[in-house]
């Protein structure tokens, strides 16, 4: 970030600060109550003057030392069942690959890096279901052959957007909110 405080905010900005923000939730420094109430200020800063109070208590994450796990994580799953839920953290892109499996993905406790994610789904002879966020924004852009793939969409909730890609042979992906659609039918 720039010193100028009178600069406009930029996404990488806000996305700095989220990923220190997410490091200190993950690291015991920040409750969940403060982690949600200064993200919500850090995107709807306009300046970078704005932006740096929120994390003017806490130890400074540089690029160099923000794990990999931040912008990239694989999930896999291989002839078995993965079930990842509760508080943890996801990264940037999130790759979910099943072959003869099943991978069940709660993200409505997990730490979310940014204001955007996207989520790869890669899926054969498998089920995916993945749980978002009730104010998430969610947007499709994978494919199926053989296949069904359910996402439930969009929100009109000022929440993250979580960009569903990826492609699905023989396989089931759901995408949801609620937990009754959680059943691996």
């Amino acid at each position: 970030m720039t010193d100028d405080p009178d600069l406009r905010a930029s996404d990488a900005d806000r996305d700095r600060i989220a990923a220190v923000l997410g490091e200190a939730l993950a690291t015991g420094r920040l409750t969940s109550v403060e982690h949600a109430d200064r993200l919500e200020i850090a995107y709807t800063a306009k300046t970078v003057g704005e932006l740096v109070p929120i994390t003017r208590d806490l130890p400074e994450v540089s690029a160099s030392n923000v794990p990999a796990a931040v912008e990239q994580q694989l999930i896999s799953s291989k002839f078995s069942k993965i079930v990842r839920k509760g508080r943890w953290v996801a990264s940037r892109h999130t790759k979910l690959s099943a072959r003869f499996g099943a991978l069940i993905i709660d993200l409505s406790d997990a730490v979310l890096p940014g204001r955007e994610i996207t989520v790869e789904t890669d899926a054969r002879f498998s089920k995916v279901i993945v749980r978002v966020p009730d104010n998430a924004h969610v947007i499709d852009e994978g494919s199926s052959i053989f296949g069904k793939r359910n996402v439930t969409g969009g929100s009109q909730a000022d929440g993250p957007l979580i960009r569903v890609t990826g492609k699905s042979t023989f396989s089931k992906v759901i995408v949801s909110r609620g937990m009754d659609d959680w059943n691996l039918r």
